[in-house]
């Protein structure tokens, strides 16, 4: 029984049912300079920095469902758009360097903002209308940094979820998810 509790699929799926009411309740309400804090793409993006990018994969997947399924948006626009980011964070760090933590900030904070500004986009391509507009540069600066803060908090988090120990992290096979 232990080890299925200790199974990272599983951790990951109770990260994402905390996180979720956090994000829909509390950041939802709490707005710095006028823009939500994005918790569920910071988790997907740290899983993608700490377990690389199958990793990031999954738990964005996992997270963008999660927050799918509360919003009005087409569903499954944020699982893609959440698992690229995770891709894309477990490509830009590598697993083979040291994972500094400013570095580890540096990355979920640039690849935040850039997943946010990708957002509308994609959700005019699929026909929800506006979004594109003059604040949304502000947005992805303001959610970039505020992600990058956040990471110092969130990467251990989704270290734990993965269930990687610190001298692990820098050689993972391929089945984190086994």
């Amino acid at each position: 029984m232990v080890e299925f509790l200790n199974r990272p699929i599983l951790r990951l799926i109770l990260i994402g049912i905390v996180a979720l009411p956090i994000q829909t309740t509390l950041l939802a309400d709490v707005k710095f300079f006028g823009v939500t804090t994005q918790l569920m793409l910071c988790l997907s993006i740290a899983a993608g920095v700490v377990g690389g990018s199958e990793s990031g994969a999954v738990a964005g997947f996992i997270f963008g469902l999660y927050f799918d399924l509360v919003l009005s948006s087409p569903l499954g626009m944020l699982s893609l758009l959440y698992g690229f980011a995770g891709i894309v964070g477990g490509y830009a760090h590598s697993r083979t360097v040291g994972n500094p933590r400013w570095l580890n900030a540096l990355v979920v904070g640039g690849v935040s903002a850039l997943a946010t500004l990708v957002q509308p986009v994609l959700a005019n391509w699929v026909g929800v209308e506006g979004g594109i507009n003059t604040r949304l540069l502000r947005v992805v600066v303001i959610v970039g940094v505020i992600n990058a803060l956040a990471s110092y908090a969130v990467v251990p988090l989704c270290r734990w979820g993965l269930a990687i120990k610190r001298q692990e992290r820098l050689a993972l096979s391929g089945d984190v998810f086994l």
